[in-house]
């Protein structure tokens, strides 16, 4: 622990205890009076903790509240009455929903609904409640009943409290704080360069805020800048004062720092990002941190832990900080140690870098004397990749991670850097059945990706399969100089739109003939089969879409077109996915997409009449599937951009349950659907769209269940969106950060990059 002694009076805190049961992010903590102290996690639970009577140093968990679906955020305290005799608690969630539980029962009795986003602050004002969220309002709810709401700023609202002498103050991304008497604003208080994260009360003074540029200020209720707290080197999270002066804040370069007259007085590091942190009455100061743990911190050494808790604490900050520490873009644990330079090296100029202590230090492999060259320490630079991966048991420099697209799998990579990038990208299409017109790609995709920006082609070689010279990349100035300034990324912006243009298309008539004979066998429902006429029709439209070399020209009968929506009018919600499947395929044929259009303009638009046919409850999997992917297909022609951007914000609500689909195909479908979205609405400038599609991805990217594919191309929407569209700001209110962290750590190589990608376009001004 770090230490400034400014203040001769000024005692240090030390470590008291830790609270171990959150699995996520502890996100917010609650100080319950005199009960014990509430904590909210990433995990989606509240937990309760109240005091060992044993020794009066230690908390223990006594109650466990489980019902948000999404991490949760703020919350408040109600103290005991009729209705809570033991006291209750309030929870907001990134489900947009505010959870009243009692802590008598540790029941959920009652649910508020009624924010569009995220909640992020809850006060009580009164037997009243009053909350906060990212869709910019406020609202009052009376007897858990909503009687007010207003749109108190234009951005996310962060935080709201409650002043002793009745008004409201909130704080926002819009780098504002606002007083509030009732719905009227007071005052406007400016000074921030960014989001307003917390709000507290600093007794008998006025009003603290934290914000994202680093500081943490304090305000006279006037409006007047009292005082300047600059110490932070990252988001500051949360501030709290306690009635002796002294303020704490919380923040996302690990640390709580404790000031006194507006001087830190003292840094207490944490092994991970600080969220949230309050006094005791007592004065000792709880921390939540993203590992998971809640700490509390004393001056009392009465209070104080004991030794083998100290060294555990200690051995976690040093943990961490190595866990931290990269040497040429590798984690400096998993280098390997000095005993490696026993074995020989296999081609002249080799380099390994070996750990010494805590430093990287690189050496060459000198053929002709064979022995280990010392070359220096190694300094983190940019990500180097110099890992080395494996597939199917050889190791190789680099195992890429493939995506063709088109709703084709991802293909596995493999590539050594001694070896000649034509060949290996020839040998590779080969084996994996792709045509040879993706070579150019798949050589400039392997030079991007192991940083080859000066690659010349042998020129005596003829390849194999063309007998010409090998493809030649453009200028070396195409792929991104370690020196350049502009940050280069991977996997974002993406450009074009995703389609699922495979179909196995006798699959599809023999299922419609099936569910036709069925129907024919029901008398109740014979009256809504198909002639052998009809049936014919089908096929003959199938036919069409089978014969892709005449796209350009074919053409479909009005009444084959006709004949297919009133199968979608009129046949049970249960049987109807074979015909979606048809009309997914309709929408990529030039003349069917124009045909259909004709359907999708006029009052009984049938394209939302089937989404909200199949969403209804309880939704078919084969259904949701099929409905995505028809509507993903509909970006691959321009017409049909206008009815994407008017009907987006139903599309997107009405499929939203997908999100949460145990079907690994209808997970992948929906996060196809948002990144077309995204694409689209970066090229529209449409910024309240762009929320939307951002939230929606958000939700994916945080996923307890879903797959690493799905949860790649919701993260490249979010980093598309972040970097080209208009929401970078509003990402990182929503702790973008801590998923894009959270992915680097992943064993998948392509969730990996994506989270760094996502890092730094979050760290660019």
């Amino acid at each position: 622990m770090a230490s400034n002694s400014m203040d001769i009076d000024f005692k240090e805190y030390q470590l008291r205890c830790q609270l171990r049961g959150h699995e996520d992010d502890a996100r917010g903590i609650c100080i319950c009076g005199n009960a014990g102290i509430a904590t909210s996690s990433r995990d989606r639970t509240v937990r309760f903790w109240t005091l060992d009577e044993s020794q009066k140093r230690d908390y223990t968990m006594s109650k466990i509240l489980l019902g948000h679906t999404s991490f949760v955020g703020p919350l408040a305290w109600i103290p005991p009455n009729d209705d809570f005799p033991e006291g209750g608690i309030m929870s907001g969630g990134m489900d947009t929903l505010i959870l009243v539980w009692n802590l008598t029962t540790g029941e959920k009795v009652h649910t508020l609904k009624g924010h569009k986003l995220q909640v992020t602050g809850i006060a009580l004002d009164g037997s009243d409640v009053v909350s906060s969220s990212v869709d910019c309002t406020l609202r009052r709810w009376r007897g858990n009943q909503q009687v007010e709401e207003w749109e108190a700023h234009k951005a996310a609202i962060q935080a709201v409290i409650k002043l002793p002498s009745g008004e409201l103050v909130t704080g926002s991304s819009d780098m504002t704080l606002k007083l509030w008497n009732g719905k009227s604003c007071i005052h406007t208080f400016q000074g921030h360069a960014d989001t307003v994260r917390g709000v507290a009360i600093m007794p008998n003074l006025g009003i603290l805020s934290a914000s994202h540029d680093g500081s943490i200020r304090l305000w006279a209720l006037s409006g007047e800048l009292l005082m300047e707290m600059v110490g932070h080197t990252s988001i500051v999270y949360s501030v709290d004062a306690h009635a002796s002066g002294l303020i704490v804040s919380a923040s996302e370069d690990c640390s709580a720092k404790i000031w006194k007259d507006g001087i830190c007085v003292q840094s207490i590091e944490h092994p991970g990002c600080v969220w949230d942190a309050k006094f005791l009455e007592n004065g000792d100061i709880v921390t939540a941190c993203s590992d998971g743990i809640v700490r509390i911190w004393t001056i009392d050494h009465e209070r104080t832990a004991d030794t083998v808790e100290l060294d555990s604490f200690a051995s976690q900050i040093s943990q961490y900080k190595l866990s931290r520490k990269r040497v040429g873009g590798l984690k400096l644990e998993e280098l390997p140690g000095l005993d490696s330079l026993k074995t020989p090296g296999s081609s002249d100029g080799q380099t390994k870098v070996v750990r010494e202590g805590d430093n990287g230090v690189a050496y060459a492999w000198n053929m002709r004397e064979q022995k280990w060259d010392k070359i220096g320490e190694v300094v983190d630079g940019p990500d180097d990749n110099m890992k080395s991966s494996a597939l199917n048991g050889v190791q190789y420099d680099h195992v890429f991670d493939v995506d063709i697209g088109d709703g084709e799998p991802i293909r596995k990579l493999p590539y050594n850097r001694s070896e000649n990038p034509c060949d290996v990208a020839d040998k590779w299409l080969l084996n994996e059945n792709l045509p040879l017109s993706y070579r150019q790609q798949i050589v400039e995709f392997i030079l991007q990706n192991t940083g080859q920006k000066d690659f010349t082609p042998d020129p005596l070689f003829r390849d194999p399969y063309t007998g010409s010279n090998a493809y030649v990349p453009g200028a070396p100035s195409k792929f991104p100089d370690a020196s350049s300034s502009e940050p280069s990324y991977k996997h974002i912006p993406k450009r074009g739109m995703l389609a699922f243009d495979t179909a196995q298309f006798d699959g599809i008539l023999k299922k419609m003939s099936e569910f036709n004979s069925s129907l024919l066998s029901d008398p109740e429902k014979k009256h809504l089969s198909l002639s052998d006429s009809d049936m014919s029709r089908f096929n003959a439209i199938v036919k069409i879409l089978k014969d892709t070399s005449h796209y350009h020209s074919s053409r479909f009968a009005d009444v084959d077109v006709a004949l297919m929506l009133k199968v979608l009018k009129t046949w049970p919600v249960a049987v109807l996915f074979p015909v979606i499947d048809v009309v997914r395929m309709i929408v990529l044929h030039p003349d069917g997409a124009a045909k259909l259009m004709q359907h999708v303009k006029d009052q009984d638009d049938i394209v939302i009449e089937v989404i909200k046919k199949v969403t209804a409850s309880p939704p078919l999997p084969a259904n949701l599937l099929t409905c995505l992917r028809a509507v993903t297909n509909l970006f691959k022609n321009t017409c049909y951009y206008e009815w994407l951007l008017n009907h987006r914000a139903e599309v997107l609500d009405a499929l939203s349950c997908c999100c949460s689909s145990s079907n690994k195909n209808v997970q992948m479908s929906y996060a196809t659907l948002i990144l077309n979205y995204a694409v689209l609405l970066i090229e529209k400038k449409d910024e309240e769209g762009q929320s939307q599609v951002l939230s929606a991805a958000l939700e994916m990217a945080e996923g307890e269940t879903v797959d690493s594919d799905s949860r790649f191309r919701a993260m490249v929407a979010i980093g598309s969106l972040m970097l080209e569209g208009l929401v970078r700001r509003v990402a990182l209110d929503f702790d973008v950060l801590t998923i894009a962290k959270t992915a680097k750590a992943s064993k998948e190589a392509k969730i990996a990059e994506i989270g760094a990608d996502i890092e730094l376009v979050a760290k660019q001004s």
